[in-house]
């Protein structure tokens, strides 16, 4: 199996502390113009249990640099539709890989 290099986000949490997560894939709806990025812990990803705990954001590019983008939590069940939906065909297609 081969493992690629994800890229890495570091978000702080409400009191401050960093934590560091791997992004599993992003992705645009058209429809509403909006951007999603989906998370996993850096520590989940690098163990080999099969059970991970992913996190959804929506996020806006704030500057030029990949580094400059602002996270903001999904709020509507439409939304969440939305990632699930691409989160099942990541995994699928991550499982036609093995």
């Amino acid at each position: 199996m081969e493992t690629t290099e994800r890229e890495r986000i570091v978000i702080p949490d409400e009191n401050g502390d960093e934590h560091l997560f791997d992004v599993l894939f992003t992705f645009d709806v058209d429809e509403t113009g909006k951007s999603y990025m989906v998370l996993v812990d850096a520590g989940d990803a690098e163990s080999d249990d099969e059970e991970m705990e992913v996190h959804a954001f929506r996020y806006e590019e704030t500057g030029e640099g990949d580094d400059d983008l602002q996270l903001f939590p999904i709020e509507t069940d439409e939304e969440w539709d939305i990632v699930e939906e691409m989160l099942n065909t990541f995994q699928e297609g991550e499982d036609d890989e093995e």
